[in-house]
């Protein structure tokens, strides 16, 4: 996920049409603000209804493919040698990697192909290892419980910025094994690596080139002090000393590490946030999982289906090819919209539904198939478990007091504020 590919680009003005009287020719579901709208929704179920593979010819971000039903997007994501995520044919985005003189011209594993990206994702799997989360679970769960200890009951507070931040922060900081008081830097590189100039967050890609080649040097200085080091097992230890890294250039470690931050950020964040959201609108699960707290454990995979923390990613197509009886031509860009896979219907039951004790919850795309999936899937499992696990413990209720606060995206299906006032047992 580079800084360019996970902007998201100009949007267009909203037809005021309704959904079902757009000809599907003119359907774009790239625009970020039907993500900041949460409108998106309807133009999936319209896609998977009537046009599951489907072209738009003209977008902000040129013309691409959308592959909107399940069986469809796994047929992609587990195929990469037909459709690649190389970062020079595009990336692994709608937005292009390096398609203007304003962006860094990144590089990093999750948009390279084999086999450079089989050694360098290598290298710092070690860290989300089975026997690592072992040892990070206590870490997490005392993180945790002083989080929601702090909290005011029965006042209102931002469940983000006072929850959902605090803890995914304090969790990359251990990965990285960064300085801890000053690890609001890692919430701000990741909040700039994927926010649109003018939306509040940055007024230029030029602010955010500067601010990340600053996030570049300081990760620079960890790395010169961790080179050669004989042990370690934080993120910048284990790539500073593995030969599939060691010698990276200064922009594929940049990449890297932006990949790192916002994998291990943002994704988990917004889950967090979701699942309080998820709870409030659908009151009965939440009755159900007072009555039977045991159901945590398959609630956790259900929130990542119904948040889909990041909705889409894209391939470029090598050669020829059929999805769905459509021809794709070879350097055609095709979107993988993991949030409609999501919503299924064909696939999964009831899917509009958030239901915390499903026979298979974990049948969902969030974390992606093939090669690239999400490295650190049972890392974000782990944080939503723990903290929903503290909050039963503490809380009757989080009630939701005001609408959520959604970014500007058409990647990150980001919650950026979200009121909520707690009510003890």
């Amino acid at each position: 996920m580079a800084t360019r590919s996970m902007q998201s680009g100009p949007d267009r003005e909203e037809p005021d049409r309704p959904i079902a009287e757009i000809p599907l020719a003119e359907i774009d579901v790239s625009r970020p603000s039907l993500f900041q709208s949460d409108k998106v929704g309807a133009f999936f179920e319209r896609l998977r209804r009537e046009d599951p593979v489907h072209y738009c010819s003209e977008s902000a971000f040129g013309p691409y493919w959308s592959i909107t039903r399940y069986n469809d997007i796994m047929a992609v994501d587990t195929n990469h040698k037909l459709f690649s995520s190389e970062a020079k044919l595009g990336g692994i985005a709608i937005q292009d990697m390096h398609n203007d003189a304003t962006n860094l011209e990144l590089e990093m594993f999750i948009a390279m192909d084999q086999p450079k990206h089989d050694a360098q994702r290598k290298a710092v799997t070690p860290a989300v290892a089975p026997s690592n989360l072992l040892l990070l679970e206590p870490v997490i769960r005392e993180r945790a419980g002083a989080i929601l200890d702090s909290l005011p009951v029965g006042e209102e507070i931002d469940w983000v910025k006072s929850v959902s931040v605090e803890l995914t922060t304090m969790t990359l900081a251990t990965l990285f094994d960064f300085p801890w008081d000053e690890r609001a830097k890692l919430t701000r590189w990741s909040d700039v690596t994927t926010a649109i100039p003018g939306s509040g967050i940055v007024e230029s890609n030029e602010q955010r080139r500067q601010e990340l080649i600053e996030c570049a040097m300081y990760f620079k200085g960890l790395w010169d002090q961790r080179i050669d080091r004989s042990e370690g097992s934080d993120l910048i230890t284990m790539m500073a000393n593995s030969p599939a890294t060691r010698e990276m250039p200064f922009l594929e470690f940049l990449g890297n590490l932006l990949l790192l931050i916002v994998g291990g950020n943002d994704t988990t964040r917004n889950s967090i946030s979701g699942g309080v959201i998820a709870l409030n609108q659908n009151p009965d699960q939440y009755e159900k999982l007072r009555q039977h707290p045991s159901l945590i454990g398959s609630m956790v995979p259900e929130i990542i289906r119904w948040q889909t923390p990041l909705t889409h990613m894209r391939r470029t197509a090598l050669a020829d090819s059929e999805i769905g009886g459509k021809r794709i031509a070879k350097g055609d860009k095709v979107v993988m919209w993991y949030l409609s896979g999501n919503r299924d219907e064909t696939v999964i039951e009831r899917p509009e539904e958030f239901i915390i004790d499903r026979k298979n919850p974990r049948q969902h795309l969030s974390f992606g198939y093939g090669i690239h999936r999400c490295m650190g899937n049972r890392l974000a499992e782990l944080q939503l478990r723990i903290i929903w696990e503290e909050i039963h413990k503490r809380f009757r209720l989080v009630e939701m007091v005001g609408e959520p606060e959604r970014l500007l995206s058409n990647l990150v299906r980001g919650i950026t504020r979200l009121p909520v006032k707690l009510h003890a047992h």
